[in-house]
């Protein structure tokens, strides 16, 4: 299976790079500051509207001419784009050379991972992957779980968080701690706590259920 293994990488304080007009178009700085990225280099002539936006924008430095292989130094990932097979044969080498991971649009070869379509809500991510067998599924699936997880899962998982601090320190034992919490969490309750504006209250029957108490 291309692409098999799924994996989350961690991007804040790592450098990444996205190369080429297409790149840039596609949306792929977006992709990587919504995963936390805050350093970016983008290397692109065009387009020239989206270049001034991302310009302003923290974290982002825009180089406005063709890339140069400097440009991949100290890399951690890679985004690349280009209609040139050579040329894009080129920039993935490099940078693997470098260490980085390489994403060269369209050119599977010249890939070491692959783009899943990407539901975000908060700190829950939902990505789906065909291994490039079929991308206008993996957008349907997307626009399924789009409908299907709305924005109150932000604060849900805001909440998970909140709770698992508060109570980690008296669930020690991981086997426990995970029977607890599979137990413990409803994902349609805790949806409807939140849509209702009751977060206080799906905090409080976590922290019952969680600690073997009443959560009448």
């Amino acid at each position: 299976m291309p692409f098999g293994y799924p994996v989350m990488l961690e991007l804040a304080g790592r450098r990444c790079v996205v190369i080429g007009q297409d790149a840039v178009r596609e949306n792929k700085v977006d992709g990587l500051l919504a995963a936390g990225a805050d350093d970016v280099s983008v290397v692109s002539t065009d387009p020239a509207k989206r270049l001034d936006e991302l310009e302003v924008i923290e974290g982002v430095t825009v180089e406005r001419r063709p890339w140069r292989l400097e440009d991949l130094d100290g890399a951690f990932v890679v985004v690349a784009s280009s209609p040139e097979p050579a040329e894009r044969t080129v920039i993935a080498h490099e940078a693997r050379r470098r260490g980085a991971l390489v994403n060269v649009m369209d050119d599977v070869p010249n890939c070491d991972w692959a783009a899943p379509a990407v539901v975000r809500r908060g700190e829950l991510v939902l990505a789906i992957a065909t291994g490039g067998a079929s991308p206008a599924l993996a957008k349907k699936l997307r626009t399924q779980l789009a409908a299907e997880y709305g924005e109150e899962w932000s604060e849900v998982i805001a909440v998970l968080r909140r709770v698992r601090a508060e109570t980690f320190s008296s669930l020690p034992d991981f086997a426990t701690r995970a029977r607890r919490w599979g137990d413990a969490l409803d994902l349609d309750e805790a949806a409807a706590l939140v849509r209702g504006g009751q977060a206080s209250e799906l905090s409080r029957r976590l922290r019952a259920r969680l600690r073997q108490e009443s959560s009448a």
